[in-house]
């Protein structure tokens, strides 16, 4: 295999022959030296391939040469070499140009200068090959590694959940339907779907979800997790929602909701620690051009001990706060902007949130003795607000029966749920962390769409 750009920039220049594969960035010309940046996405930087056109070039170098322009497919043969411009250690002095796939000037769309991203949204095909999107790209890859590694390090068994379902698990209704009726036919004949005649023989959605399968995992395996894309048919089209992203859920027997507090922390601590330390690079460019501060509050969420706050003490905060666009008061859905003041202005660092109304939390979280509230947990981050959710699980039959009931769900479509509590009921905890809005955090890109390769949204789905 070749070595990749990120690996020649770490080597000795000690006059070995390279080959260098990847994207023109810059062509440049001065007196008789051509340089020109090819960058292949394994880091931020690219490398300089400097052509001597005095010396024995090939003519279809040449000819490469005045030919190329940026956004070309090349391969540079040549020797690693010190370089003596300022920033960079070693380039290709180079003696062969292959150009492998053109990019015509007159019609490619990235060209050496700023594209605003609502632009590069539209050639989302394309965008991956500017810096904003090569290094979320990397961020991105780097959190979801990481997520493996702490898990697998905890023994937790890694579970793939179903995209389909026939149930709401978060009974908010907002599911994608899926099925293999001829819904035209249905509406020319005015008649109602008979889902019996369906693929699976009842009415289907896709998942917001995998915590109630992975639940059942649970009490087999004890600890499992999973990672894999979940759907919103919420008809948001805002900076913060997508249709469809991905989800990291881990679920663990024998867990109270102490143990989940302290899960959560020290995955954060993890995945803030991997960021740091191998996308260095990427994160610098974050920190200068997107938003200032990212890196400092990384490392300080790193570092940090989390303090805890139930929720009736919050709101006793949050009122003597303020002012806030939305009151708040005992009973509330805590919004961000009162997320934010709480992790920034009482903890000045991350914050957990518990004992949450049952009123406005899912209907499997388990209910303490007050009768009022349930063993829920927010995960506060100052920048953002709420980066976790999750809570200690109804372990019990006849109170997660009376409350499902409370809610009007339909029973029959939870009856393999309520076995788990059925048979050999344990206490259970476990969370969910959007995974988009991670790498937002650790970005600071503003945009949702922006931190996902192709996003998914109302009146979106290109690509």
């Amino acid at each position: 295999m070749f070595p990749l750009i990120k690996e020649l920039l770490n080597s000795e220049p000690d006059g070995r022959d390279i080959c260098v594969r990847g994207w023109v960035r810059t062509k440049r010309e001065m007196k008789n030296l051509v340089f020109v940046e090819v960058n292949d996405g394994s880091c931020f930087r690219g490398i300089q391939c400097t052509f001597d056109t005095a010396a024995a070039l090939g003519d279809d170098t040449k000819a490469a040469l005045a030919e190329l322009s940026t956004g070309a497919a090349v391969e540079v043969t040549g020797k690693l070499v010190p370089s003596p411009a300022e920033g960079q250690a070693v380039e290709a002095a180079a003696s062969s140009l292959l150009i492998v796939g053109a990019a015509p000037t007159e019609t490619y769309p990235l060209q050496k200068k700023r594209h605003s991203l609502e632009f590069l949204r539209e050639i989302a095909h394309l965008r991956a090959r500017t810096n904003t999107f090569g290094a979320v790209a990397r961020v991105r890859n780097r959190l979801a590694i990481a997520t493996h590694e702490f898990f697998q390090s905890r023994r937790f068994q890694y579970v793939h959940t179903p995209i389909i379902t026939g149930s709401d698990a978060e009974g908010a209704g907002a599911l994608f339907q899926v099925t293999t009726l001829d819904l035209a036919a249905l509406a020319k004949s005015g008649k109602a779907p008979d889902y019996t005649k369906d693929f699976f023989g009842k009415w289907t959605g896709l998942a917001v979800t995998g915590q109630l399968e992975a639940e059942s995992y649970a009490e087999a395996l004890l600890r499992v997790y999973t990672f894999g894309p979940t759907f919103r048919a919420e008809n948001s089209n805002t900076t913060r929602h997508l249709a469809e992203f991905w989800m990291i859920e881990p679920e663990a027997a024998f867990f109270r909701l102490e143990d989940n507090m302290a899960l959560a922390e020290d995955f954060l601590k993890y995945l803030f620690s991997a960021v740091l330390k191998d996308c260095a690079e990427d994160l610098e460019f974050f920190n200068s051009h997107i938003e200032k501060g990212i890196i400092e509050t990384l490392q300080s969420v790193a570092s940090s001990k989390f303090s805890h706050i139930t929720y009736t003490d919050a709101i006793a905060e949050l009122e003597k706060g303020g002012p806030f666009e939305f009151k708040p008061y005992w009973g509330c859905d805590i919004q961000t902007e009162h997320e934010r003041f709480l992790s920034e202005k009482v903890s000045s660092g991350p914050v957990i949130v518990t004992d949450y109304p049952k009123e406005i939390k899912a209907f499997y979280m388990k209910q303490n003795s007050d009768g009022k509230t349930v063993r829920a947990m927010d995960v506060l981050v100052p920048r953002l607000g709420e980066i976790i959710g999750g809570s200690e699980r109804e372990d019990n039959l006849d109170r997660l029966e009376k409350r499902m009931a409370e809610l009007k769900l339909n029973m029959a479509d939870y009856q393999w749920y309520l076995d788990l509590r059925r048979y050999g009921s344990v206490p259970h905890s476990g969370f969910g962390l959007g995974f988009e809005r991670l790498i937002q955090y650790v970005t600071g890109m503003v945009n949702i769409r922006d931190v996902i390769p192709f996003p998914r949204a109302p009146g979106q789905a290109e690509f």
